[in-house]
This record gives structure tokens, C-alpha cells and sequence, in this order.
């Protein structure tokens, strides 16, 4: 794994972790990048289902740059919206169950993983790592699913909290009630995928340094003495 210098990659602003530091990481290789999926242990052979206290959200994802970074940094963050009722679902659900999110690009036509939110939002801190700079706040989240599930594997479940319209249908931050969530996370178990965002991670990568180089790029007219450098 490389270290690279804030001229050429800036951060995640999050005290008390490493990334906090002014460096980012940068897999060397698709090897180095396999070693660490498989170190993390995503996709478990076995997982208890039947969580009647759990609670369930859809998350809607602008980009699969933002998944890759939510992977790769185990983060996420919504809207001023999201964020509030995500933040509110987790005090409320406190010592009670777990909250988890299933994850999908929008206009995909997949869900493509799912994750359990660790943390309330952390309101004094915001990432600087996604497309776009408008997401502030930090939830800290580990993934556990990760696969490509079609929309027509789960059109079936409903919600009824919103008109019985499919779970396909729902839109940002949407909860699901236990009994389809529940149902939506045995699928999430049992779908054995042919394709996750885990195959294109290495382009991900890639494509996360390019962009953090647009973005000091757009800074050097205000800042002249950035450098960016190659490594």
C-alpha cells in the first residue's frame, strides 16, 4: 500500500484515525487490493437474519465512486436530511438492535451491498473523499455484504410504510419495516452473486487519485504553492 502526500490526495478529515493525518492510502496493486478484501471478511458464510429488533434503510448512492469510498474508509454520509433521520434511528435503536443499510446506485437497476451503521453522525467532522463536496458529517459503518443483486430478485418485498410500493422504488434514506428487512437481508445472504463494485476496485482506485488531483488542481490559483506530484 502507498502513502501518498496531501498535495496529491488530501484526506479524510476524521480525528483519531489514520486517515486524520494528512495522507491517504493508495493500493499498489489489484494483488494488494485482493488481500485486503479478503482480509475483511465480506460476505460471511453465515449470518443471524432474524433480528426482530434490527431497523432497515434504504440508501440511494449518487455514484460508484462514493460506494468505493465508503468501502474503503468504512464511512459514509447523507443529506441534511439523511443524516438527521439516520442519526435519530441509531439514538433511538441504541442498546435495542443493530441499524443496517442496504446500498444501491441510483438508476443502477441493483442493490450492491449492504452495511452496518457503528456510530450516530458525527457532526463536527466531514470527509473530503466523495464526488462531490456537499455530504458533511461522518457515520462510521462496516460493511458486510457486498454483491451485485438484481432489482428483480427484490421487487417482491413492499413497503408498507410507503403506499406497498416495491423496495426498488424507495428513495434515500427510506425505512423498511422489520419483516421485509429482515426478508431483504436473507437475500442479501443467499443471492449468490456473479459480480460485485469489489471486481472494478483497482479502477475505483484509480480513479479516486485522478479526482483528488482535479480537486487540487482547482485549488491552485487560490493556493499557488500546492504541487502536485506523482508517485
Amino acid at each position: 500500500m502507498i502513502i501518498c502526500p496531501i498535495n496529491l490526495c488530501m484526506f479524510v478529515e476524521i480525528a483519531g484515525t489514520p486517515t486524520g493525518n494528512n495522507i491517504c492510502t493508495v493500493f499498489a496493486s489489484n494483488a494488494e487490493i485482493q488481500s485486503w478484501i479478503l482480509a475483511k471478511g465480506y460476505n460471511p458464510k453465515t449470518f443471524n437474519y432474524n433480528l426482530p429488533h434490527a431497523r432497515f434503510f434504504i440508501i440511494k448512492s449518487c455514484t460508484g465512486d462514493d460506494i468505493h469510498k465508503s468501502i474503503k474508509y468504512d464511512i459514509w454520509a447523507s443529506t441534511e436530511i439523511g443524516n438527521r433521520r439516520l442519526d435519530k434511528a441509531f439514538c433511538d435503536n441504541a442498546n435495542k438492535g443493530p441499524i443496517y443499510l442496504f446500498f444501491s446506485i441510483i438508476a443502477s437497476g441493483y442493490f450492491c451491498g449492504m452495511a452496518e451503521m457503528l456510530t450516530p453522525v458525527d457532526y463536527t467532522t466531514s470527509a473530503t473523499v466523495w464526488a462531490q463536496d456537499k455530504w458533511k458529517g461522518v457515520i462510521k459503518v462496516k460493511w458486510i455484504f457486498i454483491k451485485d443483486i438484481p432489482n428483480n430478485q427484490l421487487s417482491h418485498i413492499k413497503l408498507v410504510n410507503n403506499e406497498n410500493k416495491p423496495v426498488t422504488y424507495s428513495r434515500d434514506t427510506q425505512e423498511l419495516y422489520p419483516e421485509p428487512g429482515c426478508e431483504m437481508l436473507k437475500i442479501f445472504f443467499d443471492y449468490r452473486s456473479r459480480s460485485s463494485i469489489l471486481d472494478k476496485f483497482e479502477y475505483y482506485d484509480k480513479r479516486e487519485v485522478e479526482m483528488r488531483k482535479d480537486k487540487i488542481a482547482l485549488l491552485r490559483p487560490a493556493n499557488p504553492g500546492v504541487v502536485i506530484t506523482n508517485h
